[in-house]
């Protein structure tokens, strides 16, 4: 990352930066930055391979099959709608690398098995001699055509790139691509890869779909805890991970443990439905007591005795509510509280009202003072200014409670460039969860 960020016990850092602390009681101006946005791995046929891709809700239910080389309401495409369910915005990373397929006229745009689901047609055009109509055809529909006297003239789609080096085009009802073929098996280093390439993207929940099955899988799902960890305390990168029945201890860090399936099939996809839920559920709410409103069957066969302890070992739970599919506390797998992060850092909305301030003064303080702002009496009254009036948005959305401004200081650090920042006894408000009901009868 280009500036220093993450936590701090001395003032003792070397690159420019905001470190910051958060514990319980004992991004470029002063303004909320937008929740929505998860970055996930997937399992594909088709699209870029070895590198992070943007894609928004919008664009995947228009253009899925553009982009993932299926129609959005393809079995293929069940991760990616559970994910976009709540998702605005997702950082998709293509694991592995496939063999393109190809034929006498074209190849693949990408490595995978769908590439042999292309076909190109060439007809002769009745309305112009000498030319051809060539046609890309996916599943038999077109997706291209275009009208060409030679191969040489013909330009890339977003299905293939075409041949024109002794190609010499004739008419043909379609000759299919062939040769295309998925990576042979996926293992924790293409998952190293995607964490490698992700790491400079901002977002609010990050999607681990392993299942730890075995000795291979659990050590991927304890890369992704780790690498968790190290970014949020050290290089300052305030996400959440979602990941399946993680072997954690640590806020930053819900474990998914539910089993589902699609039309009886078991599937590891709720994890992407459950990454989407928290990177879009709003700083002021909470998960708890949410349906759930993806299209898998989620066992809820869990008795009451079960469900208290599941919320005591820190397991992101769905419980039958009614007939209704619902989240049964939002928790994460924070289990052992200390003197620094006591009972409150086991709430995932805690959690997020202390990730968004976290990210939001690294924003502001990144992108307007650094370099730019004296440290003088003045600039430290800006930037209090500044804190005060994002910890006030807080409060108005009733993300935190009974704000005085006189808690935050800012004063001189022990360097000349560097700022010591406080805020001491900031009330984080969590959404209502039990009632206690008592009524006197006379």
């Amino acid at each position: 990352m280009a500036l220093g960020g993450g936590s701090w016990l001395a003032q003792n850092k070397v690159l420019p930066g905001s470190y910051i602390n958060f514990a319980s009681l004992a991004k470029a101006n002063a303004a909320l930055s937008d929740r929505g946005i998860a970055a996930a791995p997937f399992i594909l046929s088709w699209g870029p391979e070895g590198s992070v891709f943007e894609v928004n809700a919008a664009d995947f239910q228009k253009n899925s099959k553009n982009i993932f080389g299926y129609n959005y309401d393809a079995p293929e495409m069940l991760a990616a709608r559970e994910i976009f369910h709540s998702a605005t915005k997702v950082y998709c990373y293509r694991l592995g690398t496939g063999a393109k397929a190809e034929n006498t006229y074209a190849s693949a745009k990408y490595g995978g098995a769908r590439g042999n689901d292309i076909a190109i047609k060439i007809a002769a055009d009745v309305d112009n001699d000498g030319y051809f109509i060539v046609s890309t055809l996916l599943d038999g529909a077109a997706v291209d055509e275009q009208r060409v006297s030679s191969a040489s003239n013909l330009v890339p789609n977003d299905f293939v790139s075409f041949k024109s080096k002794d190609v010499t085009l004739s008419a043909t009802a379609g000759v299919p691509l062939t040769g295309g073929a998925d990576c042979a098996s996926i293992t924790g280093e293409h998952y190293q890869a995607f964490l490698d390439a992700v790491e400079s993207y901002s977002f609010n929940t990050l999607c681990c779909p392993v299942n730890p099955k075995d000795t291979a899988t659990k050590a991927t799902v304890a890369l992704f805890v780790n690498y968790t960890k190290r970014m949020r305390d050290e290089a300052g990168a305030k996400f959440q991970l979602c990941a399946i029945r993680p072997e954690a201890d640590d806020e930053g860090v819900i474990g998914v443990w539910n089993e589902a399936t699609s039309n009886d099939v078991a599937t590891d996809a709720l994890v992407y439905w459950v990454t989407g839920a928290h990177a879009s559920v709003a700083v002021n709410r909470s998960l708890t007591n949410s349906a759930y409103s993806g299209e898998l069957t989620i066992n809820t066969d869990y008795t009451q005795a079960e469900l208290e302890a599941a919320i005591k070992a820190g397991k992101f739970m769905f419980h039958n509510a009614g007939g209704e599919v619902r989240v049964l506390e939002d928790v994460n797998t924070l289990v052992t509280p200390t003197a620094e992060k006591g009972e409150l850092f086991q709430n995932n909305q805690t959690v997020r009202v202390c990730d968004q301030i976290a990210n939001d003064v690294a924003a502001l303080f990144n992108n307007r003072y650094v370099g730019r702002v004296p440290n003088d009496a003045s600039g430290r009254a800006a930037l209090w200014n500044d804190i005060v009036r994002l910890v006030q948005q807080l409060e108005a959305i009733r993300a935190v409670e009974n704000f005085d401004p006189d808690i935050v200081s800012v004063a001189l650090g022990e360097r000349k460039g560097s700022v010591l920042l406080n805020i001491d006894g900031l009330n984080i408000v969590n959404a209502m969860s039990q009632l206690y009901m008592s009524v006197i009868i006379q």
